[in-house]
């Protein structure tokens, strides 16, 4: 009895390692198989392609010199930055199917080329951002040079938040800029340098084109960020972006209401008009407090939305074709554009 216990013993440690031992082979073999799948994967699926750039290529129907072995190479850099950053990019392109019809419209009113769009998006993302320095809104334009071009900015309205009269406070600046250089690509430059900057730059250097100059960190890729916008947002697709026009963001439809006299609780005004204070300030960021002073008399258009801003989301085709109609004739309800005026 004691011998067949015994035999019984140690045939069971036998099977259990011989267990043990298969399964760890198994295991191991498994685990090689899968890493090698997941190298094999990798490998196959995943790649980064270098760029074309394009043979010929303009800012403001002024010509790039892409002959030039330091512009192509700059080129290619801000090219490669902003297709590869894919997630702040897609962003753009979806920000830009709402507010770049607004912009599109003013730039030809103001006959400025409508390539400045993409200074805009390169400037802010099209979001009211703040800089370090002060710069403000979609264009970011500092308080003096808003103030000098017809925008008030204090402490309870600030229009450098206002699309419409910031836009044409950039027009402005751009067209000065554009009768001083008798560029609009060095137009384009003065926006981040400024017009005393750039000028020093150009008498120090004798030179008359940007693509001449020698110039700090940012100006100097400034122009091709602003080409790589071009490029990639007016073809998307040959940049790999893609996506259905229900994943855009949709226009904001608003009615404009008429004030001309102090509105001492903005809360309570956005109640009497249907909505709540959060839409209110959302459509209207350039009412930088909780009440709108006005002892002046002075004439403000407020923006009341005419459907939920939930549906600004693009979410099917008919939508789609509403906002491109919409865009040729302007957003607002009254027929006359989507203007500050």
């Amino acid at each position: 009895m004691k011998s067949h216990l015994k035999t019984f013993f140690f045939s069971s440690i036998i099977i259990v390692s011989s267990l043990l031992i298969i399964n760890l082979f198994t295991a191991s073999t498994f685990e090689g198989k899968e890493k090698e799948q997941f190298e094999s994967n990798f490998h196959n699926n995943y790649k980064i392609f270098a760029l074309n750039l394009p043979s010929e290529l303009d800012f403001a129907s002024e010509n790039v010199p892409l002959n030039l072995i330091d512009v192509t190479e700059k080129m290619d850099r801000e090219l490669l930055v902003n297709t590869y950053w894919q997630s702040q990019t897609l962003l753009l392109l979806k920000r830009s199917n709402r507010y770049f019809p607004v912009i599109e419209k003013i730039l030809k009113e103001e006959e400025v080329p409508e390539d400045f769009k993409f200074l805009a998006l390169m400037e802010s993302g099209l979001t009211n951002v703040v800089s370090p320095a002060g710069a403000t809104g979609f264009w970011q334009l500092m308080k003096d040079a808003a103030k000098e071009r017809g925008l008030e900015v204090n402490s309870t309205i600030d229009e450098r938040y206002h699309l419409e009269k910031s836009t044409r406070a950039a027009c402005a600046y751009l067209k000065e800029a554009k009768e001083k250089f008798g560029s609009w690509t060095l137009a384009a430059a003065s926006y981040n340098m400024g017009m005393t900057g750039l000028s020093n730059q150009l008498e120090r250097q004798k030179a008359t084109n940007y693509y001449d100059l020698v110039l700090n960190e940012e100006t100097s890729r400034y122009i091709f960020r602003i080409l790589a916008a071009k490029l990639i947002l007016s073809n998307p697709k040959d940049y790999g972006f893609i996506y259905r026009d229900e994943d855009l963001y949709g226009p904001l439809r608003f009615k404009e209401f008429e004030v001309d006299t102090t509105i001492n609780n903005l809360a309570d005004f956005a109640f009497e008009n249907g909505i709540n204070y959060k839409t209110l300030k959302y459509l209207n960021p350039w009412l930088r407090d909780g009440y709108l002073p006005n002892s002046s008399g002075k004439n403000y258009a407020i923006q009341i939305p005419t459907e939920p801003l939930s549906a600004a989301l693009v979410n099917d085709k008919a939508q789609v074709a509403n906002f491109a109609r919409s865009s040729k004739e302007g957003i607002n309800e009254s027929g006359q554009g989507n203007t500050s005026e």
